[in-house]
């Protein structure tokens, strides 16, 4: 349990700092209200009225993410594979081409498919 200790302890300090920073704001911070203030900021640009059901969002947006995602997970697969690679040997080289065979296939699929043409 001692090796503990300092972890609690700083999560009680985190905590406290927390709770006073809270506690500071709303007790010195400005109570003015006003419509304005809510509104939703977008860079000083005045803000484009939203329908009541929230709007449609292109699918292009989610598919743009989700390509990003699962690049970025590659990379993260390549990096440490990239600096044990001595130790490996054969076998992870083996692995890691047929891991990046499969992202690619996928990749090609996606570039046929139109996934990556924004208009």
């Amino acid at each position: 349990m001692n090796l503990y200790t300092p972890i609690v302890g700083l999560l009680a300090i985190a905590a406290g700092f927390m709770a006073f920073a809270i506690l500071l704001s709303k007790v010195i911070g400005p109570r003015r209200k006003n419509k304005a203030k809510y509104d939703a900021y977008e860079c000083g640009i005045e803000p484009t009225p939203q329908p009541q059901d929230g709007g449609r969002i292109p699918v292009k947006y989610y598919i743009t993410a989700m390509l990003y995602i699962v690049f970025d997970i590659e990379i993260v697969f390549l990096y440490p594979w990239a600096v044990s690679y001595q130790q490996m040997g054969v076998f992870a080289l083996v692995e890691m081409v047929l891991f990046i065979v499969t992202v690619f296939v996928a990749y090609l699929y996606v570039f046929r498919r139109g996934g990556l043409n924004w208009d």
